[in-house]
């Protein structure tokens, strides 16, 4: 799981930084309906699982949704077929 928590935070932190050119470029209007809020919730989402204990019950479910989140991402060349859902 490990491998997957950092290939999720290196794919938000592209977006980000892709965000951040945008709104650079084209000016923070131009994102004001963008995927940030998004970003922001499924990174913290993967800080989350990090701290959580193992055996708190709600580990299971929340490496499914970091699964899910990084679906995203599976034409990302370091994405692994090993991480679907």
């Amino acid at each position: 799981m490990d491998d997957l928590l950092k290939f999720l935070v290196a794919r938000i932190m592209d977006d980000n930084h892709a965000y951040a050119y945008v709104a650079d470029t084209l000016g923070g209007e131009a994102l004001l309906d963008s995927h940030l809020p998004m970003l922001d919730l499924a990174e913290q989402l993967a800080h989350e699982y990090t701290a959580m204990d193992p055996s708190d019950s709600r580990s299971a479910g929340l490496a499914y949704a970091l699964r899910v989140l990084a679906q995203s991402y599976a034409e990302h060349p370091a994405y692994r077929q090993q991480w679907r859902p």
